[in-house]
C-alpha cells in the first residue's frame, strides 16, 4: 500500500521514534523509504547558517558539511536499514518546505513525521505542550498523501494495522479518513472501529434515556456515512458520550487496543485558514499508537513550492485517497 514512505528527523546521532518505526514500516510492506533531515538553521535570514550537529556551533552548510551528516545518518540507522532500499538526504531550509520538496521529488505515498521540535527539545522535554510542532502542522496543511504522526517507537505488532480506529464528527475530511481506513484495512485485514462522540449537553435534565435516542441516531447517521466504503471490512460503531473529544478517543484507543487512529484534518479559522484541529493536535502528540491524518484537499494551503496545479488540487488529492494513484 506504501510504496515509497519518506521520514524525516530533527536528529542525527540518537535513533528517532519516527524514523524507527518508518523502518520497521517499511519492511514489513517492502517499501523503499527515504531519511531526510533538514539541517537546524542558526539564522531566520540565511537558512544556509545551520548549527553544527555534534559542536552546536554555528557554522555555514557546504557539500562536505552535508556529506558528513549524511554520513553520521548512516552509523546511526545503518543496522536498522539494512536489507531496504533506502536513500538518505539532508537539505537546508525551512523543513516543512523541504520535506514537501523531497515528498514530491521521490512522489511520496506516505509521510512520518514526529511531533517533537527544537524548542520542545531545548526546553528539556520531548515535545511542546498541546502542539504537534510547527513542521508536522505545515506538512499536514499543505500535503495530499497521509502523514502519520509518531511520538515513540511502534513495535512490530502494532505497525500490523489489525485494530484500527477511526473517529467521525461527519465533516467532509473524516469521510476522506473513512475511504483511506477502508484501502488500508483491505490490505491489512484490519478491524475498523468507528468512533463518533456525542457532545454532553451542560443542563441536568439530559437523561439516560436521552443518551440512548441519541447514541442510536448517531450509529444511524454513522451506517449511513461509513457503509458504502466498509462492504466486506469487519468493522464496529462506537458512540460515547463526553465533552472532550480527544480524552474519549484516547480513551477509546486503550479499551481496543487501537494499532492506529485514523484522523480526518478539518478545524477551519474564521479566517479561512485551515490548520489542524485541536483533536488532530492532541490526539496526535499524546497517543500511544501512530496516527494517521487524512486531509480534505479543499482543505489545503496553497504554497509556493507546489507542484500541483491550483484548479487540480482537490481532485489529485481525492484520487490519492480513493485509489492511491497521484497526479501531480
Amino acid at each position: 500500500m506504501f510504496n515509497r514512505i519518506l521520514v524525516a528527523s530533527d536528529l542525527v546521532a540518537t535513533p528517532d521514534a519516527p524514523v524507527l518505526s518508518a523502518i520497521g514500516l517499511a519492511r514489513q510492506q517492502g517499501s523503499r523509504i527515504f531519511l531526510l533531515h533538514v539541517m537546524e538553521s542558526a539564522s531566520t535570514e540565511n537558512r544556509h547558517q545551520v548549527r553544527h550537529f555534534a559542536t552546536d556551533e554555528t557554522i555555514h552548510a557546504n557539500p562536505a558539511y552535508e556529506a558528513t551528516v549524511a554520513q553520521a545518518l548512516a552509523r546511526t540507522y545503518g543496522d536498522h536499514l539494512a536489507g531496504l532500499d533506502h536513500g538518505i538526504e539532508v537539505a537546508a531550509g525551512f523543513p516543512w518546505e523541504a520535506i514537501l520538496q523531497m515528498a514530491a521529488a521521490v512522489d511520496a505515498d506516505l509521510i512520518v513525521l514526529g511531533p517533537h521540535s527544537t524548542r520542545a527539545r531545548d526546553k528539556g522535554v520531548v515535545r511542546t505542550a498541546g502542539r504537534v510542532g510547527s513542521t508536522v502542522e505545515n506538512v499536514i496543511t499543505r500535503e495530499t498523501c497521509p502523514v502519520m504522526v509518531v511520538n515513540r517507537p511502534a513495535q512490530p505488532d502494532q505497525l500490523r494495522f489489525r485494530q484500527v480506529l477511526v473517529p467521525i464528527d461527519f465533516s467532509r475530511a473524516c469521510e476522506c479518513a473513512v475511504c483511506f481506513a477502508a484501502r488500508l484495512a483491505a490490505r491489512h485485514v484490519s478491524r475498523l472501529q468507528v468512533f463518533h462522540m456525542l457532545p454532553v449537553p451542560p443542563y441536568p435534565k439530559y437523561s439516560h434515556e436521552d443518551f440512548i435516542a441519541d447514541s442510536e441516531k448517531a450509529r444511524k447517521r454513522l451506517e449511513t456515512l461509513c457503509s458504502p466504503y466498509l462492504e466486506g471490512i469487519e468493522h464496529e460503531y462506537r458512540v460515547r458520550a463526553g465533552s472532550m473529544p480527544h480524552l474519549e478517543i484516547l480513551k477509546s484507543a486503550t479499551e481496543t487496543e487501537t494499532d492506529l487512529i485514523v484522523l480526518g484534518s478539518h478545524t477551519k479559522e474564521a479566517s479561512g485558514k485551515w490548520y489542524p484541529g485541536s483533536v488532530v493536535e492532541r490526539v496526535s502528540y499524546r497517543a500511544a499508537c501512530p496516527v494517521m491524518v487524512i486531509n480534505d484537499p479543499e482543505v489545503l494551503i496553497r504554497w509556493e513550492g507546489s507542484v500541483a496545479p491550483a484548479d487540480d488540487a482537490a481532485d489529485d488529492h481525492l484520487i490519492h485517497v480513493l485509489t492511491g494513484r497521484v497526479s501531480r
